[in-house]
């Protein structure tokens, strides 16, 4: 932590002062430490200006506004990047959570979403339509950090990433420029920004494609932690409809009605369901899924879709301490399996859930260099993650975080996804975009030769 603040060019201030209509926000002011936040509150910066902006034209100026005044310039939407990328010391941070707005054209399938908003606004507001797209799991998670690393989900079997589902975005690059970006008109940045994370501007709006989805059969199936059921699981996914949304997880069994105190705080493993079929077929996926072993406790009925996305809100709310690896795996082997087994037994705490994401059916069918995600092959996306209530006993936790990702290691592909990377796995860059890297960087070098946008897992030019 710093408690230095970097000299600023009070002239260029007050230019900036005159051309945002947002607030501006520095040390000293009451509503400062509230604005310096982040979800993750490992991360306890300083920054010199915090800028709330409330559209594209508080953007450019502030970026106008860092890279002539040389400062590092950290860009907020949800704030959920684990390792802290949404706030600096002594930098500028341009929070977009002011840039909310969501429109819906039913007509066309299309939502056009701003750039600081986060999936509960975009579900909430698709869903009077009966129309939704790929968006996390999370639903206080900002769609700008998920979409731009790639935005896995509940729908990503049926209806692809949600990087995939991106038409079009307004983006603000780092000469100030504003870029509407689609298949016609810079197409190359908009490929770019389909999993190239934030190295290529701001982007101020998203334009999704949207896909008939109502009502699911969501939610929680418990069994014992136990390496057939989740050799089981392993062939639900690959045998099962690609409208079967299946997450695996392991952790601590939480403190929920429907699960049997005894297994509250204890080693287990868990399905969540997405079932976005027919209700006629509901009984049927019930059946498939509670047929991978010992039920110990399941709430899954008939939901609006918007609601799935709430079921974790509670159990991850901001201001844990968060420490994350990720890994690709091409299928699921018993080397891995063997390692949920043996490392989820010892999740350090309730909030410390492991996480596979399917990533087969739709993602499959798009080609790895069709955009900047890369990892087609890859049919499960592995979260890990130590979560805990407090600074040590989070740091104290990151040897186990660790040890289960080298245990995986054998078993994985190279890369990672970005979004499940902590800070120190920046020397991972290269391999998590394999062949895509050297397009990328060219793409970095013409638009961001200074490297402004540099706080991400980042394409140095």
């Amino acid at each position: 932590m710093t408690t230095s603040t970097p000299a600023l060019d009070e002239r260029l201030l007050e230019r900036l002062r005159g051309a945002v209509r947002g607030a501006i926000v520095r040390p000293g002011d009451p509503d400062y430490d509230e604005a310096r936040g982040v979800y993750n509150a490992l991360h306890d910066k300083h920054p010199a200006i915090v800028v709330r902006a409330v559209d594209a034209g508080d953007v450019i100026a502030t970026v106008d506004f860092a890279r002539d005044q040389r400062l590092p310039l950290a860009v907020r939407g949800g704030g959920h990047s684990v390792p802290g990328y949404g706030t600096c010391d002594d930098g500028v941070v341009l929070d977009l959570g002011r840039m909310r707005g969501v429109r819906v054209a039913p007509g066309t399938r299309t939502a056009w979403v701003g750039g600081g908003a986060t999936w509960a606004d975009v579900d909430h507001a698709t869903h009077s339509f009966g129309l939704a797209t790929t968006g996390g799991m999370v639903s206080t998670t900002g769609v700008g950090g998920l979409t731009t690393g790639g935005g896995m989900g509940y729908l990503a079997r049926r209806c692809g990433l949600a990087c995939d589902n991106l038409v079009a975005v307004d983006l603000v690059t780092a000469d100030g420029s504003f870029l509407t970006c689609t298949e016609e008109h810079d197409a190359d940045l908009l490929w770019a920004v389909r999993g190239g994370g934030g190295n290529f501007g701001v982007v101020t709006s998203f334009a999704y494609r949207l896909h008939p989805v109502a009502d699911v059969l969501g939610g929680p199936t418990f069994y014992p932690l136990d390496g057939e059921v989740i050799r089981r699981y392993r062939e639900l996914v690959a045998e099962g409809d690609e409208r079967l949304g299946a997450l695996l997880v392991v952790g601590l069994g939480p403190p929920v009605p429907f699960l049997p105190e005894r297994w509250h705080g204890r080693p287990l493993c868990g399905v969540i369901t997405c079932w976005t079929g027919p209700e006629t077929e509901d009984d049927q996926v019930r059946a498939r899924v509670a047929g991978l072993g010992p039920v110990l406790g399941r709430h899954v009925a008939r939901m609006p879709y918007p609601l799935i996305n709430t079921l974790f809100d509670a159990l991850v709310p901001p201001g844990l301490f968060h420490y994350w690896k990720g890994a690709f795996l091409k299928g699921l082997p018993d080397g891995a399996v063997d390692a949920f087994v043996e490392h989820g037994a010892t999740t350090p705490s309730l909030q410390s859930v492991t996480i596979g994401f399917p990533l087969d059916g739709a993602c499959h069918r798009v080609g790895p260099q069709a955009t900047a995600f890369s990892y087609r092959d890859a049919d499960f996306s592995i979260a890990l993650s130590a979560t805990l209530t407090t600074r040590e006993d989070c740091e104290a936790q990151r040897d186990w975080v660790r040890a289960f990702h080298r245990a995986l290691e054998p078993h994985s592909l190279q890369g990672a996804y970005v979004n499940f990377q902590d800070s120190d796995d920046q020397h991972r860059v290269q391999v998590n975009y394999r062949a895509n890297h050297a397009r990328l960087t060219e793409l970095k070098r013409r638009h961001d030769p200074g490297n402004l946008f540099r706080l991400n897992h980042n394409i140095s030019p």
